[in-house]
């Protein structure tokens, strides 16, 4: 009973996902509900992951012949995915009743994307774990390319989709070495036996353990797997390219720690010499090329690359959980991903509502948006302050707690690195500011920006939380800190 229990979001967003695709069989009069059918599912979702999470004990163990794992990290992610879906819905709304009379499709692959999320953070087996990346995978490509009319969709999820096929096909040759290397896919039996294994195989795992950052790195735009986002995130209808940069990403970083942790733990010293270098290069990268780009969508991509390298540090600093120790790294992963969430899917709700008005996603429409829409630019600097880790936003949370795991575990240089890069990443969000607020409007008698319910919702509440977790942290501190059932036996 648990086990059924604990999986009841999981089964929630699924069956979301089947109702309203069916519905969407039936014929054209019920369309006009789709969308807060599948709002819905992902709110019960939440709600049930929440009760779980403050009410019901939870066991740690795995099913299935250890297939699944059952534990509050899995917990948090499946509110994270509930969290993606419902945002993700409220953005799409308008969006798309203008650009596609699709919409059961549409809301059907965004509740199975999210379903994805919540199944690879609870994958255990190498087996499974493939089956829940390539669900993802397969949506995400469909969702890029889902306005058939627009060239530059389809170009993008023909690039992500070749990108994404190359990376899942060497992933699986890594895992393929494992389990020749340890005759088990099961993550614990793998860890258990490499930790016995003959000095003369040991060398195996190191070519695996390459090819596996490869599928890890891809899901996460870590450089120097990160070629696909640019163009997919440019191409992509708005609300994908911020499920994407956020719902993408965190299955990737729910998926890589707990490989490394529960199956390569023996072989730390080399995952954190790789992800350092890979951390290293993503910051300078992403932050480096995102101050020359015009479109903002792709500056928010270059920029998800650097933030991508900023949580890296997490991983790498990981030194071992103890009970009131906020600087562990995973905590400042799983709270880096939180304020993530909410800034950024807020600055693409801004994105959205100036697209719709302008159809034009140039940061130089943004000039004089402060007298268009008080609202969107007031909210845009709290994204964009948080973003750069400005104290008083969830940012500097997040960024204080990775930097100061880093610091912790003497990673000094990697520190410096990561605080530089800060530095350099308020340029190009400063220049939006900048736009927003001192460039003159080109046509002074542009009309004001109408905001729809779902939008002014979205935006209005992501900038609360922005704030809330930058001025009031302890309690979303404690609630990852308690997400860590995975690393606190």
């Amino acid at each position: 009973m648990q086990i059924i229990i604990f999986f009841l979001p999981q089964l929630v967003l699924l069956l979301s996902m089947v109702l309203v695709f069916g519905i969407d069989l039936v014929g054209s009069n019920e369309k006009k509900w789709l969308p807060y059918l599948a709002l819905a599912g992902s709110v019960i979702s939440l709600a049930i992951s929440l009760y779980l999470f403050g009410w019901v004990e939870v066991t740690e163990q795995t099913v299935l012949g250890g297939m699944i794992a059952i534990d509050s990290f899995a917990l948090f992610f499946q509110i994270f995915a509930a969290l993606v879906a419902g945002i993700i819905i409220l953005l799409s709304m308008e969006y798309m009743d203008e650009r596609s009379s699709s919409k059961g499709e549409y809301y059907s692959f965004i509740l199975l994307a999210s379903f994805s999320i919540s199944l690879l953070s609870v994958s255990a087996d190498l087996i499974m774990i493939f089956i829940a990346f390539e669900l993802l995978s397969i949506s995400s490509y469909i969702l890029t390319g889902f306005l058939r009319n627009d060239g530059k969709g389809s170009e993008a999820a023909i690039k992500y989709f070749l990108y994404g096929s190359i990376a899942s096909a060497m992933m699986l040759y890594g895992m393929s070495l494992l389990y020749g290397t340890t005759a088990s896919t099961n993550l614990g039996q793998i860890a258990q036996n490499l930790s016995g294994i003959d000095s003369s195989l040991r060398w195996v795992v190191y070519p695996a353990l390459v090819l596996l950052m490869v599928g890890f790195g891809y899901k996460t735009v870590a450089v120097p797997f990160h070629q696909w986002s640019p163009d997919a995130y440019e191409g992509a209808p708005t609300p994908v390219t911020a499920f994407l940069a956020v719902g993408s990403i965190g299955g990737g970083f729910a998926i890589l720690i707990r490989v490394m942790l529960t199956g390569l733990p023996d072989f730390q010293v080399d995952w954190v010499a790789l992800i350092s270098a890979l951390s290293i290069l993503s910051m300078t990268l992403g932050n480096l090329v995102a101050i020359s780009q015009k479109n903002i969508k792709r500056m928010l991509a270059y920029s998800g690359i650097a933030q991508a390298g900023y949580i890296l540090i997490g991983l790498v600093s990981w030194g071992g959980w103890q009970a009131g120790n906020v600087f562990d790294g995973l905590s400042g992963i799983l709270i880096y991903l939180l304020v993530y969430l909410v800034a950024n899917l807020g600055a693409f709700a801004v994105v959205i509502a100036v697209e719709n008005k302008i159809g034009s996603n140039q940061i130089s429409d943004y000039a004089g948006l402060i007298k268009r829409s008080p609202l969107l630019a007031g909210t845009m600097v709290v994204f964009l302050l948080s973003l750069i880790g400005i104290p008083g936003t969830g940012g500097f949370v997040g960024k204080l707690m990775v930097f100061g795991a880093a610091m912790n575990m003497e990673y000094y240089f990697l520190a410096v690195i990561a605080i530089i890069n800060s530095v350099i990443a308020g340029f190009y969000y400063l220049n939006v500011i900048r736009y927003m607020f001192f460039q003159p409007l080109d046509e002074p008698a542009r009309e004001k920006i109408q905001l729809t319910r779902s939008l002014s919702s979205v935006i209005v509440l992501t900038c609360a939380f922005t704030l809330l977790m930058g001025i009031f942290a302890q309690p979303f501190i404690q609630f990852v800190q308690a997400s860590l059932g995975i690393v606190a036996n």
